[in-house]
């Protein structure tokens, strides 16, 4: 081989090495950074060094410095058989006419130790799933989903088993209440704790001993505060002040179903199957307006997150024949100058259909 020609293939090697051709790498990396994590699957069979970039740590730190993170959504459904299948939404990049195809539920790896009853928690890319019941003994396990390379791995447990725990997360530490039975000093001691994910380390949170309820069905994290609700009343948890008290009446009352905060608000579905929401300056529920000749009464319930700011709503229909349609509509919510709270929603459509009986399990929103 001539010396022109072994340099002419190093030369075109470099080429095909370089992220974008006639840019430094570092340069096309913060260009490839600002591309919607939507676009990244066809963005990914462009070249081998954008799809190495793609899967690694670096392109996601670059996304995170330069604001440019997306608020992802993921879902987990039932199936009849009691199988738990994991889904994201992705909002299609080429919808076509059909008004069912702008956002998109895509499966992902599942739980490698599917548990019912866990909770969950989010920490920056990642979903943490906490306890829950295996072959119906509750669990000390935590898992933990890296939503930037939707990768799973074994996360350090909890000091004693839980099932229907109450989880939140404030200054980075998830906080996971109740969901075992205080029969043992143990279980006593550790009823609440806090996991510090940095270092991987639970500590006990003390609690005293009138608080400390058995299961817990709903909570949520409002004013730094971790919400806690349990079958009759629920608990309130102050990790600043480490004042535990009850929830208020009023709000305890009107909490129903999966709940989720918007703008320090606490929203979630009444009996009529109307969304409210709780203003803790008035300690009054409103009704959200503006939504009643586009959503459904939500009778058989739903499920809610906070994506951006934005209320997002997932719903299964009634059965049709032997499959369950499962909807979904993101809805901007603000306060009038009358304290009136009013929705306006920017989609509403059919994201997927699953077998008769399935159900939704939980969402969270995570920012990748």
């Amino acid at each position: 081989m001539s010396i022109a020609t072994t340099e002419t293939t190093t030369t075109s090697s470099e080429s095909a090495a370089e992220l974008i051709p006639s840019l430094p790498d570092d340069v096309a990396s913060n260009c490839l950074a600002r591309i919607p994590r939507w676009y990244h699957p066809t963005l990914s069979i462009v070249s081998n060094p954008i799809r190495s970039l793609l899967s690694s740590p670096f392109f996601f730190t670059t996304r995170s410095l330069l604001n440019s993170t997306q608020h992802c959504l993921y879902l987990t459904v039932r199936s009849p058989e009691n199988r738990s299948t994991w889904f994201t939404l992705y909002h299609n990049p080429k919808p076509t006419a059909r008004n069912d195809d702008a956002h998109l539920l895509v499966p992902i790896p599942p739980l490698p130790l599917p548990a019912g009853g866990a909770a969950y928690a989010v920490v920056g890319p990642a979903i943490y799933v906490l306890g829950g019941s295996i072959n119906d003994a509750p669990s000390s396990n935590v898992w933990v989903l890296d939503c930037r390379f939707h990768t799973w791995r074994a996360g350090p447990s909890m000091s004693v088993a839980r099932e229907f725990a109450a989880a939140g997360v404030v200054g980075g530490k998830i906080y996971v209440i109740g969901g075992c039975v205080t029969d043992s000093w143990k279980r006593s001691e550790y009823w609440a704790e806090a996991l510090d994910p940095d270092t991987g380390a639970w500590e006990a949170v003390p609690s005293p001993i009138e608080v400390r309820g058995k299961w817990m069905h709903a909570s949520a994290v409002i004013g730094g505060r971790v919400y806690a609700l349990a079958d009759r009343g629920g608990v309130v948890y102050d990790p600043r002040t480490r004042v535990w008290e009850g929830v208020e009446k009023r709000l305890d009352l009107g909490w129903r179903g999966r709940a989720c905060v918007v703008h320090g608000m606490l929203y979630c579905y009444d009996y009529l199957g109307k969304i409210r929401g709780f203003d803790s300056k008035n300690r009054v529920w409103k009704e959200l307006k503006g939504l009643e000749k586009r959503l459904p009464k939500f009778l058989c319930g739903a499920t809610m997150a906070n994506v951006g700011e934005k209320l997002l709503v997932l719903w299964e229909t009634k059965a049709i024949g032997n499959s369950v349609e499962i909807w979904g509509a993101e809805i901007e919510v603000k306060e009038n100058g009358d304290g009136e709270l009013w929705g306006n929603i920017d989609w509403s459509q059919k994201l997927l259909s699953v077998p008769k009986h399935s159900s939704i399990v939980q969402c969270s929103a995570v920012d990748v």
